[in-house]
């Protein structure tokens, strides 16, 4: 049987990546993302290039448990079963605790981790009764530690961390594996959108003298998804071209 991933944010950054990647190893694949009109444009590149039977977009709003169960029903419609979902839908907000705004940090705090909440409710009964499945969540490297200007995000990732060993446990029994990737400085559109001062001092800043690609975390995810990590359950893969090795130490 044909293998189905569904990708939140899987329309630009890291989650085209890995929508490219699945269709690239014979998965059917759903995107689901807020933004319709760049939807609906990777859509038709992609249905040109595979079938249009292989791959569906979907507009969603991941924080919302009706667009995620519409969602559900379109991906079942289409594919009949899901083999993974992939949470990559995430965004953003700078700044210390006492300069957000509570709308900000509701924003991220709902599409970063309730959105986890909601996929599995509307897509793990599947696989719970399928005895089969994979979740790969998408954290950061700046939710396994502090950042500067970072309260919001930080948290919000810090969060999904801790939730996938809980996820792990409670899914283990019906072979469901759950992970992690926790990228670091990652070369997406929002990155780039830094003054190329700021993306040259992060590059220094890397052991490896480089951003991490949104093809690097894909094929983590990718990983993560198949038989090839098993049994990798309730871990979190850093993706992070060395950044977070460092103890801020002077050099000896």
């Amino acid at each position: 049987m044909t293998k189905t991933v569904v990708i939140t944010g899987g329309v630009s950054g890291m989650g085209l990546s890995a929508t490219k990647l699945f269709l690239s190893h014979g998965w059917q694949v759903a995107m689901a993302d807020y933004n319709a009109d760049l939807g609906a444009k990777v859509y038709q590149e992609l249905s040109q290039q595979y079938s249009s039977k292989q791959v569906i977009f979907v507009p969603t709003n991941v924080a919302e448990l009706d667009s995620v169960m519409t969602l559900k029903d379109a991906v079942l419609k289409q594919f009949g079963h899901v083999d993974s979902v992939i949470n990559n839908a995430g965004v953003f907000t700078p700044g210390r605790l006492d300069e957000v705004e509570e709308a900000a940090w509701d924003r991220v705090m709902a599409i970063d981790v309730k959105s986890i909440l909601l996929t599995a409710k509307a897509f793990i009964p599947g696989m719970m009764a399928q005895k089969q499945g994979t979740i790969v969540n998408t954290a950061s490297v700046s939710g396994l530690m502090g950042d500067y200007n970072m309260a919001a995000y930080s948290a919000a990732k810090g969060a999904v961390a801790n939730l996938v060993k809980s996820m792990a446990l409670d899914y283990a029994p019906y072979q469901i594996r759950v992970n992690n990737v926790a990228p670091g400085p990652t070369n997406t559109p929002m990155f780039q959108a830094n003054p190329q001062a700021v993306i040259d001092e992060f590059i220094q800043a890397s052991p490896l003298k480089r951003l991490v690609e949104p093809a690097d975390v894909a094929r983590a995810m990718y990983f993560l998804a198949t038989d090839a990590s098993d049994p990798i359950t309730g871990q979190t893969l850093p993706v992070t071209a060395g950044f977070g090795l460092y103890s801020g130490q002077p050099v000896q």
